[in-house]
């Protein structure tokens, strides 16, 4: 899913305004945040309002925040760890970097949100959906006389060199799904021998996910590979953008929340666990950031204009597999070795 291209850290000033003897009564609570800064604002400063606890919030994407929590495992620093691809949570739940919670919420979640949880044995939680697609902007297109792509086999064509850009599946959780997506498609080697001829075409490979499809918003890129709500989101914006899911089929991302083992503010992060998982609370990415995934809590209304995800072709992406530790690392090798090293 959906975050700018630097990391961003922020404890929301208004907590500052809190009367000191509320504030060490209630505590604080260290947040690693994979979605959009707008979003992690509005998340903080709602659970702050709500509960008096202190939020200090940490913005990257979710490769990095997977990478940060292998760094600090003998030392954690974050509590809660909310967004991102939900891959490297299940990375995370397998290197025993978060443990289990069974929130009382559960009950509440459709049913792709509790297998999440189901499959990492309660130690991650869905909290969004989105389907892989393509972005585009529709006046460069235009200008370019190039076509809308409809399908992965149209990004190969000649008349795409240098109009493509995708994020690093090394920074990236949205990437990674990309190449599994494309591994569970059409088996491993179709699949790497396609990216190879796909990186003519592609003139930068983002940190972020989202940093390809702001730069279709922005008129640098003409086609990115994204989550098609993030698409969905820059159109709403006002900018020519457009949006596909790929003919042959495409994945998908179950953007997940894990609470970090060794959290030192333990009791705070099951109660940011329960209220991420509230209606209200769901509603925070498309109220504050115009986000439109398809929020998990089954009573949590879709955002208006989001994709219609039973109108897109969706394979049967196997987080299980995809999630497995020796597996993601061992398809990111690969990915260096025969595609990220190549020259441009």
């Amino acid at each position: 899913m959906k975050i700018r291209d630097i990391g961003f850290s922020i404890a929301v000033a208004a907590a500052a305004l809190m009367a000191t003897t509320r504030v060490e009564a209630q505590g604080q609570l260290n947040l690693y945040c994979s979605v959009q800064v707008e979003w992690c604002q509005a998340i903080v400063t709602n659970f702050q309002k709500a509960t008096g606890i202190v939020v200090n919030m940490t913005q990257r994407g979710s490769g990095e925040n997977l990478a940060q929590l292998r760094a600090e495992a003998q030392n954690p620093r974050a509590d809660v760890w909310f967004g991102g691809t939900g891959d490297p949570h299940l990375v995370a739940a397998e290197e025993n970097l978060t443990i289990a919670y069974k929130s009382p919420m559960l009950n509440q979640l459709h049913l792709w949100a509790v297998r999440q949880h189901e499959v990492s044995k309660g130690r991650t939680v869905g909290v969004y959906f989105g389907a892989v697609g393509f972005g585009f902007n529709t006046e460069l297109l235009a200008k370019k006389k190039l076509a809308k792509p409809a399908c992965w086999a149209d990004l190969l064509k000649p008349g795409y060199k240098g109009e493509i850009q995708m994020a690093n599946p090394n920074s990236s959780g949205t990437a990674y799904v990309i190449i599994a997506t494309l591994v569970q498609l059409w088996g491993e080697e179709q699949a790497m021998a396609y990216l190879k001829k796909l990186h003519p075409n592609v003139n930068a490979y983002a940190r972020t996910g989202t940093g390809p499809i702001k730069a279709v918003a922005r008129g640098e890129t003409a086609v990115s590979l994204s989550f098609v709500h993030d698409a969905v989101t820059e159109t709403n914006a006002g900018f020519p953008v457009g949006w596909a899911t790929p003919c042959e089929g495409t994945g998908y991302e179950i953007g997940s929340m894990s609470i970090v083992k060794g959290s030192r503010n333990l009791a705070n992060a099951k109660k940011f666990y329960d209220w991420a998982l509230t209606p209200d609370a769901q509603k925070l990415g498309f109220d504050a950031a115009g986000q439109l995934q398809m929020p998990t809590n089954k009573s949590a209304p879709l955002p208006p204009n989001a994709p219609d995800l039973t109108k897109i072709k969706l394979i049967d992406y196997d987080v299980v597999k995809y999630g497995n530790t020796h597996e993601r690392k061992r398809l990111l090798g690969r990915w260096d070795t025969e595609i990220g090293s190549l020259p441009r």
